[in-house]
This record gives structure tokens, sequence and C-alpha cells, in this order.
């Protein structure tokens, strides 16, 4: 499995999530929770060290490499991400496949392709380029260091403020998977799937670049991009859906 690491940009770094966050991600939800209608968020002291605990608990299996959001300006928790469905196709060919299990050492193998989802951000956060940056840290870490073939994203295909922050981010609708699973609200969603692959990644990453050396915009259209949730395989329990 990837070994845990600090991405660190301009405005926010992205630190291996661990138990001594959890206060910090606990008062971050605790704020205008009105853009979490599709998002699990924990918002008290219990559920967010239960977040923590069962996003440890997918690191542990291999299965995922949970962040905190922090701003670097004040050292603040604004948010969490994470990278999730890793999977590997090195090694022999083995039929039928076993996705998420790694050829030889599991200590220094990297994943072929990933996914990036369960992305929240504090309302302060929103609308402030923390998710675009956020998304650059992760994607060129995926692409420069993993050397992956392709990052997805997915999310509730009526989340139209995730999906418009994943496609200006230059990702691929790749098609929208109907009746896929039970949203969030306890209704049967369809789910948005998209990717970026790796002969892509050098344009989508000159077009974020260029998107964040320009002055921040607080209008609606700049507020989608922070109030985003790429969702992606949920974590166990009532906190997110099914």
């Amino acid at each position: 499995m990837p070994l845990p690491v600090v991405l660190t940009g301009r405005t926010v770094r992205l630190e291996p999530l661990a138990p001594h966050h959890a206060a910090a991600i606990a008062a971050a939800g605790a704020q205008d929770r009105t853009t979490y209608v599709f998002t699990p968020v924990p918002h008290s002291p219990e559920t967010a060290q239960e977040y923590i605990e069962r996003a440890l608990d997918e690191q542990s299996a291999g299965r995922a490499l949970p962040f905190a959001v922090v701003s670097t300006s004040d050292g603040r928790v604004v948010g969490a991400t994470r990278f999730l469905q890793l999977d590997y196709w090195q090694g022999p060919l083995v039929w039928p496949a076993v996705p998420g299990v790694p050829h030889g050492d599991p200590a220094t193998a990297v994943p072929d392709a990933a996914e990036i989802g369960n992305t929240w951000l504090a309302p302060g956060a929103q609308g402030t380029g923390v998710n675009t940056e956020a998304k650059l840290l992760m994607l060129r870490h995926a692409f420069e260091v993993w050397g992956v073939r392709r990052v997805s994203m997915r999310a509730d295909a009526r989340n139209l403020r995730s999906r418009a922050a994943i496609e200006r981010l230059g990702a691929t609708c790749d098609g929208v998977h109907r009746a896929h699973s039970r949203g969030l609200d306890g209704a049967v969603r369809s789910t948005a799937f998209y990717s970026i692959l790796d002969e892509e990644w050098p344009a989508v990453r000159a077009v974020i670049e260029a998107r964040l050396d320009r002055p921040a915009r607080l209008d609606g259209a700049s507020r989608l991009d922070g109030a985003s949730r790429l969702d992606g395989a949920a974590p166990r329990g009532p906190l997110v859906p099914a």
C-alpha cells in the first residue's frame, strides 16, 4: 500500500488523517451544514472520532489514503479528502482478477489507478480555491509520483455543484450509472463517473494551474468549486450513504 505523505501547496496542506485531528474535524464539520446535502460530514467529537477510525481502518486494509485538509495560513483543519479504490495491475495476470491487491511487497507497492473522493470543506473554505489546489496536489502525486494510468472521481448525479467542480478540473464524464446505490438522503441515486488519464494529465494540469494563478472570484461559479463533494466509496455506518 502507498505510504502516507504530506502534500503542501501555497494555500493548503494535506496531512495524513490521524486521531489528533478529531477535534478540529468536528469543529469544521459543525459549521453551516447546508452544503452537505449529499455529503457525509462528521459534526461532533464522537462522530469525528468514528469517521477517523473508519478511514484508518480503510488505510490499514490498503484500500484508502485519507487526508486532513489544512489551511497553510493559520494551520486550521478545513475539511478532509482521500485516495480510495486503489487498484494494481502489475505482476502476473491472474483470472479472475483480484482488485486492490498489489503484487509483491505491499509496503512498497504503488497503485496503477486510484480514485479521489470523500471530499468535504468547511463553509469558510468553500469558494476560496482550496478545493482546486488540494485536487492539484493529489492529481500531481498520483500521476507524477505513483505513475498511475487513471484517476477517477464520482458524484451523486443530482449533485450539480460537485459535478461542475469535477468538470472544471478537466475530467471526462464516463457516464451515469442509473439507480446505482442508495444516497445519503435514503433515495436510490444515480452516480456520475469521471476520469483523467495519464496522457491527458499535462493538459489538465496546465488548466488547473492557470485557474489557481487567477485572482479568486467569490461569485456563484467560484463557490461551486469549494462546495464540491467528490463522492467515493463510502465508509461504513450511519454517517455514510449505503
